[in-house]
C-alpha cells in the first residue's frame, strides 16, 4: 500500500542525492568550467581529459565506461560546495 508518507520519504531521499536531476553533460560541463581539462586530467587519470579533450568526446567515453563515470560523479560531489561559492 502506497501512502503519502511513503511518497514523501522517497522524495526526501531523492532530494538528498546531489546527482539527482543532473545530466552527465551538465556535470562534465560544470567540472570543465571550474577546473579545465588539464586539471581534470590530473585529478582523474583518463585519456578523454588528456588527448584532444572535448565535452562531447568525454561524454561518449563516460557513457560507455562505468568506472570512469563513477570517478567523475565522485569528483563532482566533492566539488559541489566549491561550485556554490
Amino acid at each position: 500500500m502506497i501512502t503519502l508518507w511513503n511518497v514523501l520519504q522517497e522524495n526526501k531521499k531523492m532530494s538528498n542525492d546531489p546527482l539527482h536531476g543532473k545530466t552527465l553533460k551538465t556535470i562534465v560541463e560544470q567540472l570543465v568550467d571550474f577546473y579545465g581539462f588539464d586539471t581534470l586530467a590530473e585529478l582523474i587519470n583518463i585519456n578523454c581529459f588528456k588527448e584532444n579533450p572535448s565535452v562531447n568526446s568525454s561524454l561518449k567515453f563516460l557513457r560507455k565506461t562505468d568506472w570512469a563515470r563513477k570517478k567523475v560523479e565522485e569528483l563532482y560531489v566533492r566539488t559541489l560546495p566549491k561550485l556554490k561559492e
